[in-house]
């Protein structure tokens, strides 16, 4: 059972790897970065878009996908 849940996680870790490189590689075509949240729509701050260049989310509806996600 063990070993399930690592190869589980381990396919989980590399989807959310593949995913955030889809998404820098399609705002490295397509201009600066999406400036609003994916999710609530309101605006991501500059420091997170700074920090986080590839985030499409603000750090509280990040934070509620994460914990979804789980």
């Amino acid at each position: 059972m063990d070993e399930k849940f690592f190869e589980l996680a381990s396919e989980l870790e590399q989807a959310r790897r593949d995913e955030a490189l889809r998404l820098f590689r399609e705002r490295a075509v397509s201009g600066p970065g999406r400036e609003d949240c994916k999710d609530c729509g309101e605006n991501i701050p500059p420091a997170r878009r700074m920090a986080a260049p590839s985030a499409i989310r603000c750090i509280e509806c990040q934070r509620l996908f994460e914990r979804a996600t789980k």
